[in-house]
């Protein structure tokens, strides 16, 4: 019987197989634990079932001697020192698959939001402000027939392509092996952009003041993947001077945003709580695929979903 610990509570009932087969310690807040507590509490640990907002680095894996497995809550795994989990032989796992409708679902639906404006709408309702019907109030983008550019042709990108199929919308895409200049002519030809590229050193900030330059100024940015693809500093400047006309964002760097940050003060900006995953049956398969991969791994085992580059 192997110690686990487990960085928060999960849905469903996959921690009970993690703890019929191992001791299982879970951190009872619903944030994350601090750095010096998750080093704390991962120093016996020889399982760990991580989080996207946990930090595992080369610090916290130092301090964890007996480590045997990490699997991380997240399709992503950029919150991993994956070099550090080679060097010392500790397979990674993830869970990949899982959320591909529910995350294409939210970028779809924020997408639609966006352009008909619907947060201005509820709250004029709600603050009992909205006005009788008017042409020309409130009015918002076309999404049928509409250009729609996909940064980031995987899972995700195709499913919100599909999505996309249904509202008659000319589709572009650019992926990593896409020919030089066909992200700049996606920025240019699209009047929405979504992105769903994996945050690689590649595509820190892939979305900065240059590209947000290039495209339409009644274009509307809509980003479900990592926080770090946007140079959000160039995005607010972007929101304030007109230079885009909307964005819609379920992910920012960092998360959550503090409350006196400057991308909170821009116009036409919709920002959700990364909740891309957030529908009961899909949290509840990402913690069984989770457990999955801990379980075989204590047990001597390939993880069943293995990060590519530790699996």
């Amino acid at each position: 019987m192997a110690r686990c610990f487990v960085t928060r509570q999960l849905p469903g009932s996959a921690l009970d197989r993690l703890r019929a087969a191992h001791e299982v310690e879970v951190w009872p807040k619903p944030t994350p634990p601090p750095p010096a507590e998750l080093i704390e509490h991962v120093q016996d640990a020889e399982g760990l079932l991580s989080l996207l907002s946990d930090r595992i680095d080369a610090q916290v894996l130092a301090a964890a001697p007996r480590l045997r497995a990490i699997s991380n809550y997240a399709v992503g795994y950029d919150n991993i020192d994956l070099r550090a989990a080679a060097a010392r032989g500790i397979p990674v796992g993830h869970t990949p698959d899982v959320l591909t409708d529910a995350t294409a679902d939210l970028a779809f639906a924020l997408l639609l939001a966006a352009a008909r404006r619907l947060p201005e709408g509820i709250e004029e309702v709600r603050s009992g402000r909205a006005p009788t019907w008017d042409p020309l109030h409130n009015l918002g983008a076309d999404v049928h027939g509409a250009t729609l550019g996909i940064v980031g042709f995987g899972r995700i990108g195709r499913a919100v392509a599909r999505r996309a199929d249904g509202f008659e919308m000319t589709i572009l895409t650019t992926s990593s092996r896409s020919r030089p200049g066909a992200l700049e002519e996606l920025l240019e030809r699209s009047d929405f952009v979504s992105l769903h590229c994996p945050l690689t050193a590649a595509t820190h900030h892939l979305i900065d003041a240059a590209a947000l330059a290039r495209m339409k100024p009644s274009a509307i940015l809509i980003n479900t993947a990592r926080g770090g693809i946007v140079d959000q500093r160039a995005l607010a400047n972007a929101l304030h001077d007109g230079t885009i006309a909307g964005a819609a964002l379920d992910v920012t760097d960092p998360e959550p945003l503090p409350p006196d940050d400057p991308l909170l003060a821009a116009p036409n900006l919709i920002i959700v709580p990364h909740i891309g995953s957030a529908t009961r049956t899909t949290r509840e398969r990402m913690a069984d695929l989770a457990v999955d991969n801990l379980l075989a791994a204590l047990a001597g085992r390939r993880m069943p979903h293995p990060v590519p580059l530790a699996g």
